[in-house]
């Protein structure tokens, strides 16, 4: 893994916050940069708020917890940025794939649910439960899907892949429109001539 990645591991809280947008790691990257600018101020700005060997304590003790902080982290870093290859479950996408292929939606979605709960960012598994939706015609639920995969950045090679999936969705739903206004049409004259048989017979 290379450098740049574990660059973001000397900040506490940050990897988590950086390479998978996890929110509840936010109160530690704040608490680690009020903690280092508090301990700067009281050593070198205001150094009469504190007792010099109060601030050595602090300083120390914050060392010594940076360094667990920054070993946990570089522990974790390989299941943040690449959970699949670090899982001991074998890749189930290439069996979705087939199942969406043979038209088995139902067995596909099953096996894109187990390969989203390894990896919950992977666009080909998201792009391929957005086809499945619209072909199970739960078009709102793929619409949402597809929405959410273009707000994220790793999705960014499959900027493509998304503008299709989106120009076909996008067919669908006016398809189903088209199918609902055509029905009310049908129910509304069906409606209309009841209305007149009933006239005439009154």
């Amino acid at each position: 893994m290379e450098a740049k990645y574990y660059a973001t591991c000397l900040w506490p809280g940050l990897p988590e916050l950086w390479w998978r947008g996890q929110l509840n790691s936010l109160p530690s990257a704040i608490g680690f940069g009020l903690a280092v600018n508090l301990l700067l101020i009281t050593r070198y700005i205001y150094p009469q708020w504190m007792a010099g060997g109060l601030v050595s304590m602090a300083f120390w003790t914050g060392i010594i917890a940076w360094i667990f902080y920054v070993v946990r982290s570089i522990r974790e870093l390989p299941n943040l940025i690449a959970p699949r290859t670090v899982s001991e479950q074998p890749d189930q996408f290439p069996e979705a794939r087939n199942a969406f292929l043979a038209g088995r939606w139902a067995d596909a979605e099953a096996l894109l649910t187990d390969v989203l709960a390894i990896e919950p960012r992977d666009p080909p598994a998201l792009l391929l439960l957005t086809a499945v939706y619209r072909h199970t015609r739960r078009l709102d639920a793929a619409e949402i899907l597809l929405e959410e995969i273009s707000r994220l950045e790793v999705a960014d090679p499959w900027r493509l892949e998304v503008a299709t999936e989106q120009s076909r969705l996008r067919r669908a739903i006016e398809a189903r429109e088209q199918n609902r206004r055509a029905e009310q049409e049908k129910n509304d004259k069906d409606s209309a001539d009841l209305t007149g048989a009933d006239r005439q017979a009154a």
